[in-house]
């Protein structure tokens, strides 16, 4: 009936052969027929981009999405199952060229738009199928043929939708602003991006430089600065009202400076002045590059400003406003000039003399140069600080003034809040961490001067109107030319660019922007492009809000949680999702970054290879979700021995069950016959379905999982070791028959309840227990239904009292370690002293456990407090023991025959016997060694299964070696008899 267990499982063979059985009997497809038109589960999966295969990193949080749909599908929940895919925007498009060897936008545009886009969809096709694959081998259920994928019409459409709304509530505008800007992917990156994943400790060449004022001999401002490029724009010097300053005369010049940084100077000064900020306002300066055509006719000057700081620098920051956001709005209030010195690739633009041309980036050993041959150099030194780069191609970033699209923030700002309010956040902190964001967070730029991504539906004409199209039916009613060019094509660049609309202004024919959007609108508007909100509103209405989403914390609350927060708020002013859980940052084993440039990062492939799906998400679904995870190989091993004791306890009943022909499915085993150990482990197992329900239910899979743990030791070294001699026996009575009826309840109870979280083992298990032996059971264990407790089975006494019993073990072994006496070496007596004294009636129905556990002949329990003279002494918070370390002969003999069975058991595994086998037993020792045999005999013969128990010569022995027993020589040969 039951199928032979291996000593071990290989999940190599395991896994894709479940993997096979799931998809030739369709069981996730079953699953979902079975559960439709049910009470729904609404899950929103936040797409990974399709830009490359899955590190473990994904599937740490594919692992709790598999999860928490699996289990709402066992308690029969109805569900979309959809997956997603992220397919626009920068992260493809350098992908894509590095593999065509384009350095620039100029070689995608040499090469065709139209190719490049065509180029950028089939690396995202390629690579959803890679994922897909990925996924299904971490054994990920999802409705994989109805995936997503934000580059979709569907998609692109309902964010024109989203944009016109924006528009006519009067959100949309076209600003000029100082942004973070990638020169080799010639665009600006947007606060979001540049917050989540954009800042590098690097090292730069900062400067000390003079300013010198405006008709005065011999007199500076000293400015310091880690961007020497910018000097070349520089029209003011800031410095804070309140702060002290000095002149400060050093070697014949007079320099000003804050004096809590003086020290920048070194020795031998003379502080000339002390006197407030504020009294250097509007000091006129030369500048550093005053004779650049750029820089002709500017005024430079000193402002306040209350943001400049002592702690580094000189306390005077050099300001351009064309070259950094703080400085642009800076001089926007002070009525500064600005110069925005750089092209769109981090050049200098025409009017910068001997710098135009040059790349920002490289040109400070030469900035270095010409401000020391004009006697402005004071000083230069390396300085190590965060800095911002390129989330996608790491290179390090400039701030350039450009015009960009923006949705403004301010009037949402209070709306998203509160859509965000009607969030749980888990953790708790996620709110907090969100709405301060949200406090903080810039006006959001929508665009994008790239080519594949959201084509920004946004028509702008020189007149300096401009509309936002909704729909494509409102696009062809608009079109005033080229939409024969553009029909049946996707909304993408350079298609739609083709199409023209009018002008109602001044009549001209308006080209829709080049701008393509951030791509955290395409993730932004799922909640609703995947619930065809636009094309059927009732099956929208069906599905939204979402009950559940997951993804990492750190990575998406600035960024996709914020993003369908926004757009959710905007279209229905409320939250688009019920419950968040946010999982932290998973690191290398020591505690690193995982980079595959370091040689610490693990794909998926590697990992399930190398230590089995099931390993994998068990170490996930154990750990708590609001810390780091550290990932590598030797934690997976780690865990892999605690999924082994749930192996082993399996491969026990197997055994025996096949040994005694029992099919547990027809054992009529009625309450009485219950040992108090089987009542107490069925207790434990429906304590455990109840907590793990609850857990679940919460979203808390790790506490649910380390209580499994538990409750599989509890099962193993408890139960069954406990229970061991019921299954040897040879009686088919009462007390074996609940024996197996109490295993074989908690195994498949087990199986069933674990099957969300490592669903292939569980799968191998229950068709071997369950479907082998009852053809009528459900084909799969994830067609069966979640386990419900059954309540009336659940003792909590009954549970405490064997808690109570187990510590009273645990500290007798306490003292047989102080003893230095070994388990297996009976000892005559112990002492307890039991706190509080009422307690011993608990214990006295499982005094036997105990002298059993700790093999002790007789314990006392006593009121006295003071334990005899002689004893090894422990103590808790409950008892007082003490153990009598004293050796009869006796004792010693029985010792001695417990090591030798000991011994025998070993050789028998050594040599592969059957647990079954019965053997004809040699043994040829010392006198005191026959002796002890001679007093224990049949005890021997019955825990080895010897018929024959010789002390000569063993002929023709099937293993035989020399040892010591216990410090006694011995030669031991055994053979098995044959029937």
């Amino acid at each position: 009936m039951f199928k032979p267990v291996p000593a071990q499982p290989d999940h190599r063979e395991i896994e894709p052969r479940i993997l096979r059985f799931w998809e030739e009997g369709r069981y996730f497809h079953r699953l979902k027929e079975r559960n439709r038109g049910n009470p729904k589960f609404r899950f929103l999966d936040g797409p990974i981009t399709a830009n490359g295969p899955m590190g473990v990193h994904h599937a740490w949080g594919r692992t709790y999405k598999d999860l928490f749909q699996r289990y709402k599908a066992m308690l029969g929940f109805d569900q979309r199952f959809q997956n997603g895919f992220d397919c626009q925007g920068l992260w493809v498009e350098v992908e894509v060229e590095k593999e065509l060897g384009f350095k620039s936008k100029k070689d995608i545009e040499k090469f065709g738009i139209s190719q490049f886009v065509e180029k950028c969809k089939e690396r995202v096709l390629k690579f959803s199928r890679i994922q897909t694959q990925q996924s299904i081998i971490i054994g990920q259920w999802m409705d994989w043929e109805n995936s997503y994928y934000t580059m979709s019409e569907e998609n692109n459409y309902a964010i024109w939708f989203f944009l016109k709304k924006c528009h006519e509530l009067g959100l949309i505008y076209e600003g000029t602003d100082v942004m973070p800007w990638c020169a080799r992917c010639g665009t600006a990156i947007s606060d979001m991006e540049i917050a989540t994943e954009g800042y590098r400790v690097l090292t730069h060449p900062a400067i000390f430089v003079r300013f010198p004022i405006l008709n005065r001999t011999n007199e500076s401002l000293l400015v310091w600065t880690t961007t020497p490029w910018t000097l070349s724009s520089n029209t003011g010097a800031a410095v804070h009202p309140d702060l002290t300053y000095v002149r400060a005369k050093k070697d014949g010049e007079i320099l000003i400076l804050a004096k809590e940084l003086l020290s920048v100077l070194g020795s031998g000064v003379e502080i000339v002045e002390e006197f407030p900020g504020r009294e250097l306002a509007n000091l006129k300066y030369r500048g550093p590059f005053d004779e650049l055509p750029a820089q002709q006719g500017v005024e430079h000057r000193v402002v306040l400003w209350k943001d400049v700081s002592a702690t580094e620098g000189t306390g005077i920051v050099h300001i351009a406003p064309g070259c950094g956001k703080e400085d642009f709005l800076l001089g926007k209030e002070e009525n500064l000039a600005v110069i925005a010195p750089l092209n769109e690739d981090g050049t200098f633009k025409e009017g910068f003399d001997w710098l135009t041309g040059k790349e920002a980036s490289r040109v400070a050993p030469e900035v270095f140069e010409n401000l020391k041959q004009k006697g402005l150099l004071y000083r230069v030194e390396d300085y190590t600080h965060r800095y911002p780069v390129c989330w996608r191609c790491g290179a390090e970033l400039v701030f350039r003034l450009v015009d960009e699209w923006f949705i403004a923030m301010d009037p949402l700002r209070e709306a998203i809040m509160e859509s965000a309010k009607q969030v749980r956040w888990i953790p708790e902190f996620g709110l907090e961490r969100e709405l301060d964001w949200l406090r903080n967070m810039d006006d959001w730029c929508i665009s994008k001067k790239r080519y594949w991504g959201l084509a920004l539906p946004i028509f702008k004409c020189s007149c300096g109107w401009f509309d936002v199209i909704g729909s494509p039916e409102e696009l062809k009613e608009r079109a005033r030319a080229g939409w024969e060019k553009f029909a049946g094509h996707t909304p993408h660049r350079p298609w739609i660019d083709e199409v023209k609309i009018g002008c109602p202004q001044c009549g001209k024919l308006v080209s829709r922007i080049k701008d393509v959007g951030n791509p955290w609108l395409d993730a932004g508007i799922v909640p609703f492009s995947t619930t065809h909100y636009l094309t059927d509103r009732a099956y929208w209405q069906e599905w939204f809000p979402f009950d559940f989403i997951t993804e990492s914390f750190p990575g998406q609350f600035r960024n996709w949680f914020y993003a369908i927060l926004a757009m959710s708020t905007v279209l229905e002013k409320c939250s688009p999702f019920r419950t968040v859980l946010g999982y932290a940052t998973m690191k290398a084993e020591d505690g690193r970054e995982m980079h595959k440039s370091w040689g610490n990062a693990i794909e998926v492939e590697e990992a399930v290879t190398k230590m089995g799906a099931d390993t994998m998400r068990w170490v996930f679904c154990r750990h708590n979700p609001t810390q780091n995870l550290l990932f590598g190989f030797k934690v997976g091993e780690e865990v892999k021995r605690k999924l082994l004791t749930l192996w082993n306890v399996y491969s026990f009943f197997v055994t025996y069950a096949v040994i005694d022909k029992v099919n547990p499915t027809t054992l009529n085993v009625k309450k009485e016959h219950l040992s108090r150990l089987d009542r107490w482990i069925l207790s434990r197992l429906n304590n455990l379905v109840l907590f793990t329900r609850d857990r679940l239910d919460d979203y808390d899979c790790a506490a649910a999982a380390l209580a499994g743990e538990q409750f599989i030791d509890d099962l193993s070294t408890w139960y069954v070791r406990r229970s061991r001699r019921r299954f040897w026996k040879s009686a088919a009575d009462h007390d074996k028959a609940a024996a197996y009826h109490t295993l074989y309840t908690s195994l498949v109870t087990l199986v069933k309840l674990l099957a969300p979280f490592i669903p292939f083992i569980t799968e191998e298990i229950y068709q071997n227990l369950v479907r082998s032996c009852d053809p009528n059971a459900p084909e799969s264990v994830h067609l069966s239904f979640y386990p419900e407790p059954d309540k009336t089975l659940i003792d909590p006494e009954l549970e405490a009292d064997m808690q109570l019993v187990r510590e009273l073990v645990s500290l007798g072994h306490a003292a047989r370690e102080k003893s230095r006496i070994k388990v297996r070496q009976p000892l005559s007596r112990m002492f307890v002293v039991v706190k509080p004294p009422t307690d011993q009636q608990r214990l006295e129905p499982d005094s036997e456990i105990v002298k059993e556990e700790l093999n002790i002949r007789n314990i006392t329990f006593t009121t006295d407090s003071t334990i005899p003279a002689g004893l090894i002494v422990e103590e808790n918070d409950h008892f007082t023991i003490g153990i009598d370390p004293n050796l009869t002969p006796e004792l010693e003999a029985e010792g001695l025959v417990r090591e030798l069975i000991r011994r025998v058991q070993n050789l028998r595994k050594s040599a592969g016997f059957e647990v079954t086998d019965r053997i004809v037993l040699s043994c040829q020792g010392s006198e005191r060694l026959n002796q002890a045999i001679a007093m224990f005999k049949d005890y021997l013969k019955q825990e080895t299964l010897a018929e024959e128990l010789k002390f000569d010569s063993l002929p023709n022995p099937e293993v035989e070696t020399e040892l010591n027993i216990n410090r006694e020589p011995a030669r031991l040969a055994i053979r098995r008899v044959k029937r």
